[in-house]
């Protein structure tokens, strides 16, 4: 007996990322079962148009709504779709694929499509920052200062993050917020606050490398002021999956933060930078959306081994060795000054 076909709408950014979409079409045919699935492409003409299309699908029923491009399509089209019945797909076509990634989605199109054939889905986490909601990561501070100067720069990818972070890291000067979740209010000094539903923020770059998107929590990252010599431990741990071991991160786990600053500024959702006041509130909404996942992944990918937990371990001792030599460093002189003032010798 022969099942109802589910309907799939691909919804494609020929402007997101690195790579070309021409070929996608052809790959759809070639690789999509047809067999068990009926499927339309449109193509998005204008920011925020994969939110319309998404939106229309939704409401017409469609059965799975996949996003082809970026961080940024995945999020147009992902909150058009949120506590519908709809699932979401993803082919990765973008310079980050960030949420792909976290949910180990092949990287080659045609092998994500097979993923989509298997038609595995879940109902997944997702946060909201002021009501806007986003899927990997949000944030403040630096990060979302680099996702400015991200969109802003003529070319995109893995090289673009890294000239950015070189060029503007050590000139950024740390903020002052003040925290309040369950446990209370605090004020803080931070270089950034990081507030992830997944675990990087794009490329393999763990912001949050325990992060799950099951788990009914968000997870809170705040990146203490650091020197030029802590600034390339601090890039070895994200990509090692080990920044959560960094003496300059503190974590912790939480349904809703209510975050103030002490002036407007910019923050990131998924990567896409705006300008919003001084008070910000983020929480997670649990199961709100359905998302098709890979159920090949080897989860414990995301961890890192051993060679790379105990060379972060290693490395963030020395680390706090020198801050606290450092810190005895000044006490000692205070002191030299004290006595050699006691004894008249100035």
């Amino acid at each position: 007996m022969n099942s109802v076909k589910r309907n799939i709408v691909f919804i494609t950014n020929p402007k997101s990322g690195t790579s070309t979409k021409g070929e996608i079409p052809e790959l759809i045919e070639k690789r999509l079962d047809t067999s068990r699935f009926n499927y339309s492409i449109v193509q998005t003409e204008r920011a925020g148009h994969a939110t319309e299309l998404a939106t229309n699908a939704a409401k017409e029923g469609v059965d799975i709504i996949v996003a082809v491009g970026g961080d940024g399509t995945v999020n147009e089209v992902a909150k058009a779709i949120t506590h519908t019945s709809s699932a979401l797909g993803i082919i990765p076509c973008g310079s980050g694929n960030g949420l792909a990634r976290h949910l180990m989605l092949p990287m080659e199109p045609g092998r994500a499509v097979e993923i989509i054939n298997e038609c595995v889905i879940h109902p997944l986490d997702y946060g909201t920052i002021n009501n806007m909601p986003f899927f990997c990561t949000c944030g403040m501070g630096f990060d979302a200062f680099i996702s400015k100067k991200f969109a802003e720069a003529g070319k995109r990818g893995l090289i673009t993050y890294a000239e950015n972070v070189l060029m503007e890291g050590l000139k950024y000067k740390p903020e002052t917020y003040e925290i309040e979740d369950e446990n209370g209010v605090r004020t803080i000094d931070a270089y950034l606050i990081s507030v992830a539903n997944a675990s990087q923020y794009g490329n393999n770059a763990y912001i949050a490398p325990q992060a799950s998107m099951s788990d009914g929590m968000l997870d809170v990252i705040i990146m203490e002021p650091f020197d030029i010599i802590g600034a390339p431990q601090i890039s070895i741990d994200m990509f090692n999956k080990t920044l959560d071991k960094n003496s300059k991160i503190r974590t912790f786990r939480t349904k809703r933060i209510h975050i103030k600053r002490s002036k407007p500024g910019l923050i990131h959702y998924d990567g896409d930078p705006i300008t919003t006041g001084e008070d910000l509130e983020i929480a997670i909404q649990e199961k709100g959306i359905n998302v098709i996942v890979n159920p090949f992944a080897d989860k414990t990918q995301r961890q890192p081994n051993m060679v790379q937990t105990a060379l972060s371990t290693f490395f963030n001792e020395l680390n706090i060795l020198r801050d606290n030599l450092s810190k005895q460093g000044m006490k000692v002189q205070e002191l030299n000054k004290m006595i050699i003032k006691r004894l008249n010798l100035q």
